[in-house]
């Protein structure tokens, strides 16, 4: 499987030559090489200055929203990502954690089966649900063209166009499609918004015509050029529990929002957060159905190493593979510290996350969710988590949720009901526990 991932990557780079978009080199990778192609073999947007007299600021891009991409098997309630779009526009609300001058976008077609043309694209400070504030929007361009096509297997990035915006602002970008796309990419269950209209209206600020879409497509990273006291990104590595479920939908609510809030509010050095969980992920397969995406250990790469500005990756994975696929303790320690090692290798530092409770789940979620085996295996990762001394630092999320009568369980206050995913006042705690210390 994962030649297979890295030969569909492969093909995508060779098509695109120049457009692709390439994997960033981590912050910490550019203060040490000070220059584009300063490290061997790397490649993409370094850090950049403005040049001015003294007292300028500089600032450099970061990575200020993602959401990682999966294909579609059939079309799910409110989103037509498997059948695809014809004549339509789609607008997805993104936060940014990092506030900056300049924005850029990623336009992709990761998992798209053919060629993807954009008829036009832009951004705009997002007003109420579907609306532009007036006056914001930005006509996006590809190397100077509104209208692109985008390779099957790949992503573009656009040109950075100006646009003010305060750390924790909401953006809508809007992407137009005028030809058939056939399946597309998209990140299902999107959580803080999303919508679809008929024709071109990529460029009307109005919500008028938009419907909800229970998905996103198409957009899949916004990166900020932010002040010097932004020095990079933290990504966030999970499945549903770091992606939100459960929270109110539209609402700026998992516990990498309740980081990224603690974060913007932070004096001095500071990073932005990209979340790259995916609903239903795992650490060592690619779980059917398709949507929950390539396991961790395949999308690292893209989700992880690709990211612009990235220095820390902070990991919560593995409560699928052992509740679905009833992996080992063993088998996921393996899988990390082929995570942590990679990640070492490119200059990032790994901050391991410690699995919730989930006994009670089974009833909802059957195989080894909340069996005595699942819980068993949870429990013998957590105490490596902690003790193994393989990662650079650990937050201890078991902990902070569980409930002190009986710790293979949830605390009531924090349980969102199914005693798998925290709720809202879980993920706020989540968030809050993590040493910010940790992560500059």
């Amino acid at each position: 499987m994962a030649g297979r991932f890295a030969l569909r990557a492969a093909a995508g780079a060779a098509v695109l030559a120049v457009a692709v978009v390439v994997p960033a080199v981590p912050a910490a990778a550019q203060d040490a090489a000070g220059a584009p192609g300063g490290a061997a073999g790397q490649r993409g947007p370094a850090r950049l200055a403005v040049q001015a007299g003294p007292g300028a600021v500089t600032r450099h891009w970061v990575t200020g929203w993602a959401a990682s991409s999966t294909t579609a098997a059939k079309d799910a309630s409110g989103c037509p990502a498997f059948s695809g779009l014809h004549d339509q526009t789609v607008r997805t609300v993104t936060t940014v954690s990092a506030g900056g001058n300049e924005v850029r976008i990623d336009v992709t077609n990761r998992f798209g089966t053919a060629p993807l043309h954009v008829g036009r694209a832009t951004v705009a400070v997002r007003g109420a649900t579907a609306d532009a504030v007036p006056g914001t929007m930005r006509r996006l361009t590809f190397h100077g063209h509104g209208a692109v096509t985008v390779p099957a297997g790949a992503s573009l990035r656009s040109d950075p166009v100006r646009l003010a915006v305060p750390a924790l602002q909401q953006l809508a970008v809007s992407v137009y499609l005028p030809d058939a796309t056939g399946p597309v990419t998209q990140h299902p269950w999107g959580r803080q918004g999303a919508y679809l209209a008929s024709g071109d209206r990529a460029g009307d600020p109005a919500a008028t015509g938009y419907q909800v879409l229970s998905c996103s497509m198409f957009t899949d990273r916004v990166e900020v050029r932010a002040t010097g006291r932004v020095t990079g990104t933290v990504v966030t590595l999970g499945d549903s529990i770091t992606d939100g479920t459960t929270s109110v939908r539209g609402t700026i609510f998992s516990w990498p929002d309740e980081l990224a809030q603690r974060l913007s509010g932070r004096a001095g050095r500071t990073l932005s957060v990209a979340n790259a969980g995916i609903s239903g992920n795992e650490v060592l397969v690619d779980r059917v159905p398709v949507q929950y995406g390539e396991s961790a250990l395949h999308r690292l790469d893209r989700d992880v190493f690709g990211v612009t500005g990235v220095r820390t990756m902070i990991l919560l994975e593995g409560i699928n593979d052992i509740g679905a696929d009833s992996a080992s303790a063993a088998e996921l320690i393996a899988a990390d510290r082929r995570i942590i090692a990679a990640a070492h290798a490119r200059g990032i530092r790994v901050v391991g996350a410690t699995l919730t409770p989930f006994v009670g789940s089974n009833a909802k979620f059957g195989g080894d969710y909340g069996t005595a085996y699942g819980d068993a295996q949870r429990r013998a990762l957590n105490d490596w988590i902690r003790t193994g001394g393989a990662f650079d630092a650990v937050v201890d999320f078991d902990r902070v949720v569980a409930d002190p009568a009986d710790p293979s369980r949830m605390l009531p206050a924090y349980d969102s009901g199914d005693h798998l995913h925290p709720g809202v006042a879980g993920y706020q705690a989540m968030g809050d526990a993590v040493d910010l210390s940790l992560l500059t």
